[in-house]
C-alpha cells in the first residue's frame, strides 16, 4: 500500500499513460490488490483490478460454497453486494471521462454462474473496474490515492467479510437455491417440462423491465386443481403449483389474458431467479428452447427436409443454405438446430411464428395441392417429434383450433389465471370435425449433425482481433456482426460476452472432424473442470464480466455467423 502511494505521488500530473506504472500487486492490511490492466486514456474502457481477501480474514462458512449450486448462489450474492455498494463510492474522485468509476458486473433477476466474484477455500476474490482519475489527459495522483487507498479499502471491508454481509440473507438464499434444485430434480425424475408455483407473479413491470409487476392489479398464479402437484423441498413445507407434463401442451385464451406472459415465464424458468422476483419457483427443464420465425437470417447446410421439400428449381433441403431465410424456412431451421443441440422441449408462440409453417387448413389443402406446397406444417410433425425424438412442445395459440387434435394438455388463460380445458377442447374437436389431411409422411425425418470448419471463424478486423458483445443481442466477430435478436432466452449481456469468447475458441478447435454440439460440449467440459475463467482472453488476470450462457444460445450464435462453414 505504501509503494502504491509512492508511485501515485511520483506520477501525479504526468501524462495519463504514466498510470501503466501501477500494474502489479499490492498488500493492504486485510486484502491483496492486483492491478491487472490500466486503461490508456480516461475515455477508454476502464482499468481492471482484483481484490483478494484470504479466508482467514473473510471467514466465509464452507457450507455456503462446497456444493456447486450453492457456490454459484454465493458468488452471485457477493457480486450483487459489491455492485450496490460500489455505486455509492463511484465518481467521488471526479475528473475527465470515466474518472472515479468503481464498478462490478451487476447481476439481473437470474442467478447465473459468473466471473465477477470467486470464492474458494483459500480466498474471496472480486473483479472490479475502475476509472483512474484524470484532468484532461493528466494523472490526478492524489485523487487516485484517495480512490484506491481510502474508498476501495472501505468498500472491501463493507462488502466481503462474512461479518459484514447479511448472513441471514445469505442463509435464505441458500435455502432458496436448495429448493430450486430439488424441484428441478423432481421434474427430471418425472420426465416433466415445468413447474409454476402457486402465488408466483408472472407479469413484468414493463416491456423494458424484467422486475415483477407490483400493485393491486397483480394476479398471483393459481394452479388448476387437475394439474396441481405438491413438491417436497429441503426447506419449508411442500410447494404446490402447476406441473406441465411432457408431451404437447397448448396455452389458449383471449388476447391480453396472459398466454404469452406464461410462456415468457417458462422460457426464463430455465434459469434460477432471486427472491422477490415473483418467478423464484417457476422452474423449466434446462434444455427447453424458445423458437420463432426469423426472416432474413443466414442458414448453412441445415437438414430442414422434415418440414420443407420440393422447393422450386430443385433447391436442396437436406443441406439447405440461404443468405436470407423466409419466415417458414427460418422457423424450420431454428427447430432443427435446437434438436441438433438436444432440446427437450420447444416453446412456440403463434404471434412470432410463420403462419404457413404452423398450419395449413383443409380449404387451403383443397385449393393448393400438396404437390405444389413444399411446407409440411408443424401440426403434422409435432406428435412425431414427441413420440420419435422425445421432444415436447408448449405452444401459445389464439387462432388455430386444429391443434386440439394433437394436444395432450390444453390450458386456458382467463384474466391471468390458468384453467385446464383439455376435455372441452377434445369435445370441440370431436363435434367440429376437421376436414384437413395429414401431410409429411409417417415419420418425423432425420436430424443431421453438422461438422464445423474453422475457416469460417475469422476474428480479425483489419490487423487486430475484434470479438465482443455489442449489447445483449449483438456480437462483433471480426468484420461480421452476429444478430441475436431472435435468440430470446439470452438474459444478460455478460452471457453475450461469454458467447463471443466461446466462438473464438470454437474457431480455433474446429477442423471439420467434430460436430457443433461436440465442440460446444468440449468447451463446457473444460469450464466444468477449470471454471468460467478458462474462456477469458485475459489469462491469469481480470475476466470479471462474463456469465455462463446455455449451450443452446452458444449454438444459436454460431449458426447465425454469416461466415460459418460446415461440411
Amino acid at each position: 500500500m505504501k509503494r502504491l502511494k509512492q508511485t501515485l505521488s511520483r506520477i501525479d500530473g504526468k501524462g495519463y499513460k504514466a498510470y501503466k506504472d501501477l500494474q502489479g500487486e499490492y498488500r493492504f492490511p486485510h486484502f491483496q490488490l492486483m492491478i491487472d490492466y490500466v486503461q490508456g486514456d480516461p475515455f477508454a474502457a476502464p482499468s481492471r483490478i482484483r481484490v483478494r481477501m484470504p479466508q482467514s480474514e473473510a471467514k466465509i462458512p464452507e457450507e455456503w460454497f462446497t456444493q456447486p449450486h450453492r457456490k454459484v448462489a454465493l458468488e452471485d450474492w457477493i457480486a450483487r453486494v459489491w455492485a450496490e455498494k460500489a455505486a455509492r463510492y463511484s465518481f467521488r474522485a471526479k475528473g475527465t471521462g470515466k474518472s472515479g468509476l468503481i464498478g462490478v458486473d451487476r447481476p439481473g433477476q437470474e442467478i447465473l454462474p459468473r466471473t465477477a466474484a470467486v470464492v474458494t477455500r483459500d480466498y474471496v476474490e472480486v473483479r472490479v473496474t475502475v476509472g483512474l482519475p484524470a484532468q484532461g489527459r493528466r494523472v490526478l495522483g492524489r485523487k487516485a490515492e484517495e480512490m484506491l487507498c481510502d474508498y476501495l479499502p472501505r468498500l472491501v471491508m463493507e462488502a466481503t467479510p462474512a461479518d459484514s454481509i447479511d448472513r441471514e440473507g445469505v442463509e435464505e438464499r441458500m435455502k432458496l437455491v436448495d429448493n430450486q434444485r430439488a424441484i428441478r430434480q423432481y421434474l427430471k425424475e418425472k420426465g416433466w417440462i415445468a413447474f409454476i408455483a402457486n402465488s408466483a407473479v408472472l407479469p413484468r413491470e414493463s416491456g423494458i423491465s424484467d422486475r415483477p409487476l407490483k400493485g393491486e392489479n397483480v394476479v398471483e398464479f393459481r394452479a388448476p386443481e387437475s394439474l396441481e402437484v405438491s413438491v417436497k423441498v429441503p426447506h419449508g413445507s411442500p410447494i404446490r403449483g402447476m406441473a406441465i407434463r411432457d408431451g404437447i401442451t397448448l396455452i389458449v385464451g383471449g388476447g391480453y389474458h396472459g398466454k404469452s406472459t406464461l410462456l415468457n415465464a417458462l422460457e426464463r424458468g430455465v434459469y434460477d431467479h432471486i427472491a422477490g422476483d415473483g418467478r423464484e419457483y417457476v422452474i423449466t427443464d434446462a434444455e427447453a428452447v424458445k423458437v420463432r420465425a426469423e426472416d432474413g437470417r443466414r442458414v448453412e447446410k441445415v437438414n430442414i427436409s422434415p418440414f420443407i421439400n420440393n422447393l422450386p428449381f430443385g433447391r436442396d433441403t437436406v443441406r439447405f443454405s440461404t443468405e436470407d431465410a423466409s419466415g417458414s424456412t427460418s422457423q424450420a431451421t431454428n427447430i432443427v438446430e435446437s434438436l441438433e443441440m438436444g432440446a427437450s422441449c420447444l416453446l412456440i408462440d403463434e404471434d412470432t411464428s410463420a403462419t404457413n409453417f404452423m398450419i395449413r387448413d383443409g380449404r387451403m389443402q383443397k385449393l393448393v395441392a400438396k404437390g405444389k406446397e413444399p411446407i409440411t406444417p408443424f401440426i403434422d410433425k409435432v406428435r412425431q417429434l414427441y413420440e420419435e425424438k422425445g421432444t415436447s412442445s408448449i405452444l401459445v395459440l389464439g387462432g388455430s383450433g386444429d391443434y386440439f387434435d394433437v394436444a395432450d394438455t390444453v390450458i386456458m388463460m382467463d384474466e391471468y389465471l390458468p384453467y385446464e380445458v383439455t376435455r372441452e377442447a377434445k369435445e370441440v374437436a370431436r363435434i367440429q370435425t376437421n376436414d384437413r389431411s395429414r401431410e409429411g409422411g409417417e415419420e418425423f425425418g432425420e436430424v443431421t449433425p453438422r461438422k464445423v470448419l474453422g475457416k469460417g471463424f475469422d476474428p480479425r478486423k483489419g490487423k487486430k482481433e475484434k470479438v465482443d458483445a455489442k449489447g445483449l443481442r449483438s456480437i462483433q466477430f471480426g468484420s461480421t456482426v452476429v444478430d441475436l435478436s431472435g435468440v430470446e432466452q439470452l438474459v444478460d449481456v455478460s452471457q453475450t460476452r461469454a458467447i463471443a469468447e466461446m466462438m473464438r475458441l470454437i474457431g480455433k478447435k474446429a477442423d471439420g472432424g467434430k460436430t457443433l454440439r461436440e465442440l460446444i460440449e468440449a468447451i463446457y467440459a473444460e469450464i466444468g473442470q477449470k471454471g468460467l475463467d478458462v474462456i477469458s482472453p485475459f489469462k491469469g488476470q481480470h475476466p470479471g464480466d462474463l456469465a455462463l450462457p446455455r449451450k443452446h444460445e452458444v449454438a444459436a450464435a454460431v449458426n447465425r455467423l454469416r461466415t460459418l462453414r460446415v461440411l
